[in-house]
């Protein structure tokens, strides 16, 4: 634990806390949000400088808010509650809901699906498949190892994609030669497509989960719908990624031979699992269909992978439960903006309305790229989607363009597209551990692709606002 680091988070909300509200200029700022105000910037600090893990700060989050701001809070600091000026309290039931919010159940079902894939082999199996048709050439090999990881990735973690492809990936390397560049583009391709294919599913990625809790009502997405103007987006991006790396590491060898030594298991349980995962894929794309709620759906896998002892309590004990409280963290942060009347106010005080929506979107986008790019990915949903939100809500001017729909999709694959430095995103750490990719190589790939990731932004969220979807 640093405890420079760990003193200035704590030092700076507590200043901000013990400072009068009427210093705060935010119009109409009641006692609660100003507590909230504290909260939020101490999630801020605590985030970007990582004093302690990031979903121990969420869980200081939830915890600040049940003894700061809700109804069975400290006695002392709800005596006023009635008052004017004194604001809303939060129900304790709905703050320590946010740690079973129907977001968690979505994610809860995918790491399900992602331990049984891999505990009976069907990962590596589907590698296996899928290579298949991609043929001996270094440069076709590349593009079927991002495309198996983009898809893996839309389902799973990112992290645990990455950790096994790179693990799929080591008998690639070893057919090169030490200074043949390419061994650095295939250690690029699979975070790269992993970041990139977790766009595609509202599973695929923490910031999309984030982002479904606020695309609600009339700015509702269903599963399906996300998919259909995700997949383009990501298989273009995809194709982009594999043609920057070609050229900027091109490959020496001109034919790679690989043998991926496995074969579908056929036991009862690897037949279940099997059958499990294709229906609640299929269950989540067509929800249309059946009217049936992707987080109700997501809870098939677990049912069944427990009902069958698929899966046992260790298996449970491995699963990414880190993730998802740092997923409740935010979510608890953004209801607390929300529903004291913060993020109003906040969207009040600040004259957007003086600047032009598109200038709006455009600094809204980069400031979640350039934050995303030093810190996490999900905390930079976790900060920036309640702001947006409600911005989006409230700024006539943004309706023209999309309104609170097109301000959240936008901040959010922003969010995901960051992918420059080794800190970026765990699965860059991860490839970056390998000790055989320079700084350099992964900064100067990774933002190009930002780049030209943001372009394609910007006209596909052009292209949903002409078809009337956003």
């Amino acid at each position: 634990m640093n405890f420079k680091k760990l003193f200035i988070a704590i030092l700076i909300p507590l200043l901000v806390l013990i400072i009068p509200t009427e210093w705060i200029p935010i119009h109409n700022l009641t006692l609660i949000e100003h507590r909230v105000i504290a909260i939020f910037i101490l999630a801020t600090l605590f985030w970007i400088l990582e004093p302690i893990p990031i979903f121990a700060t969420s869980m200081l989050i939830i915890t600040l808010e049940l003894f700061m701001i809700s109804d069975n809070s400290i006695a002392f600091l709800r005596s006023g509650a009635g008052t004017e000026g004194f604001g809303t309290l939060l129900s304790y039931k709905a703050i320590m809901a946010t740690l079973a919010s129907p977001i968690i159940i979505l994610f809860l079902g995918g790491f399900f699906l992602a331990a049984a894939a891999t505990k009976y082999r069907l990962d590596v199996n589907l590698a296996r498949v899928l290579l298949k048709p991609f043929g001996s050439s270094p440069k076709t090999m590349m593009m079927g190892l991002m495309i198996i990881t983009a898809i893996f990735s839309m389902f799973m973690s990112n992290t645990a994609t990455t950790a096994m492809m790179l693990a799929i990936l080591a008998p690639v390397l070893a057919m090169f030669e030490r200074d043949d560049p390419a061994r650095v583009a295939f250690l690029l391709a699979i975070p790269f497509a992993a970041n990139i294919g977790g766009i595609g599913t509202p599973i695929g990625t923490p910031p999309n989960a984030v982002a479904m809790k606020y695309l609600t009502g009339d700015a509702f997405i269903s599963f399906g719908a996300w998919m259909a103007f995700a997949i383009p987006y990501v298989v273009i991006l995809l194709i982009f990624a594999w043609l920057l790396l070609l050229l900027l590491f091109k490959p020496k060898a001109t034919e790679l031979k690989l043998e991926i030594k496995s074969s579908f298991m056929r036991s009862p349980k690897a037949l279940t699992v099997y059958i499990t995962f294709a229906f609640t894929i299929l269950m989540w794309i067509f929800s249309d269909l059946h009217g049936i709620s992707s987080y109700v759906v997501a809870m098939i896998p677990v049912a069944v992978f427990l009902v069958s002892g698929i899966l046992n309590a260790e298996d449970v004990r491995k699963l990414s439960w880190d993730v998802l409280w740092l997923i409740a963290g935010g979510i608890a942060l953004g209801m607390a903006m929300e529903n004291t009347g913060l993020s109003s106010h906040l969207i009040e005080s600040i004259p957007f309305g003086q600047f032009n929506p598109l200038i709006i979107v455009f600094m809204a986008t980069l400031v979640a790229i350039l934050m995303a790019t030093f810190m996490s990915h999900t905390a930079t949903a976790n900060l920036l989607l309640p702001v947006m939100a409600a911005l989006g809500t409230n700024l006539e001017s943004l309706a023209a363009l999309g309104g609170s729909k097109m301000i959240i999709l936008g901040v959010t694959f922003s969010c995901s597209i960051a992918m420059s430095l080794p800190i970026s995103t765990p699965p860059n750490a991860m490839a970056y551990a390998s000790g055989q990719i320079q700084n350099k190589d992964m900064m100067r790939s990774g933002i190009i692709i930002g780049v030209v990731a943001l372009g394609m932004l910007y006209i596909l969220l052009s292209i949903l606002k002409t078809i009337d979807f956003i």
